[in-house]
């Protein structure tokens, strides 16, 4: 141990400003990460911009830049690709929806075609799937659930059913898996609890059993794991405190030694989070690692809505306008 490690083991702190160079650096075309998350381009765009917002940095980028990109990768069915030239998914669909919520310009968006892409992806037992192809995962009901509450058409679905397929994929010990018997994981049961939370639906949840799941997902070094017997990764600072949040189980965990492992997850000279200390940095753990820093009242970042995965400020603006 350096002498320099041990004065930080009190409490270490965020370095803002570097994550922020970091995410900008990361948004131009030619750097190697863009390249290798070609495909993930606009779930890329959305980590790295809610990153920024939650900083209070988002005036840094362009917006008409980024939106005119965006326009680019929806496709006539009214769905959205990862990026330019690609196919259309749920899952690309809904991060184009958070972005345009974080700049305020839904306006933009044909509602009406965006929305019945969406629902037409229902299955009929109430399921969604990926995309034209099929895939049925409880984390497209959430996606779909989300996107379609951020635009205010939530009835353009079977809600009821929708509701009912996520909770047979509710398992003995509280969780949530991907499909009915499919194991318990901490990502699914975000999924799943923020769908619940969105439809008024929490009362299908046993909230001490799945708690208690959930906190045993805190390791020795405070960082949070996705299943039993698994390292810890900053991701799981939001799925699993997101998911502890909404239903009222937060305070099962340490929070000051989850803060602790998030801040020994960054890189202190180049900005960006790791998802283990000492590991490479990218976006998607640098997002959620400021993003569990945010569920855990960190100074100096914005509040973030469990459920939608967008600053409260934004999803207030939204859902308290007519």
């Amino acid at each position: 141990m350096s002498s320099s490690s041990s004065s930080s083991s009190q409490m270490g702190e965020l370095v803002a400003d570097k994550h922020v160079r970091y995410i900008l650096m990361s948004e131009k075309k030619e750097s190697f990460e863009s390249v290798v998350m070609d495909h993930l381009r606009m779930n890329g765009a959305y980590w790295g911009l809610t990153t920024l917002d939650l900083l209070d940095k988002l005036p840094s980028v362009s917006v008409d830049e980024v939106v005119s990109w965006l326009l680019t990768c929806q496709h006539e069915s009214g769905g959205f690709a990862g990026n330019t030239g690609h196919d259309p998914h749920v899952l690309y669909t809904l991060s184009a929806v958070q972005i345009l919520a974080l700049f305020d310009k839904l306006d933009i968006l044909d509602v009406a075609k965006v929305s019945s892409y969406i629902a037409g992806l229902q299955n009929e037992d109430g399921s969604f799937s990926g995309d034209m192809w099929g895939e049925v995962d409880t984390r497209f009901s959430y996606i779909a659930i989300c996107s379609l509450s951020i635009l205010k058409c939530l009835d353009k679905i079977n809600v009821e059913k929708a509701v009912d397929y996520i909770v047979s994929c509710k398992n003995l010990d509280g969780g949530f898996g991907c499909t009915p018997g499919a194991e318990s994981h901490a990502g699914q049961i975000f999924c799943c609890v923020g769908a619940l939370a969105i439809t008024g639906s929490l009362h299908h949840v046993d909230k001490d059993l799945l708690g208690w799941w959930l906190c045993e997902r805190q390791v020795k070094s405070g960082g949070l794991n996705g299943r039993p017997e698994k390292l810890p990764d900053v991701c799981y600072s939001w799925w699993v405190l997101s998911s502890l949040i909404m239903i009222d189980r937060v305070h099962w965990i340490n929070k000051a030694k989850l803060v602790k492992f998030i801040l020994d997850c960054q890189d202190l000279e180049n900005g960006g989070i790791s998802d283990r200390p000492d590991d490479a940095v990218d976006i998607f753990h640098t997002y959620f690692g400021v993003a569990g820093l945010s569920l855990l009242e960190y100074p100096g970042v914005k509040a973030i809505d469990p459920a939608y995965a967008l600053p409260v400020d934004v999803i207030n603006r939204i859902l308290l306008t007519k």
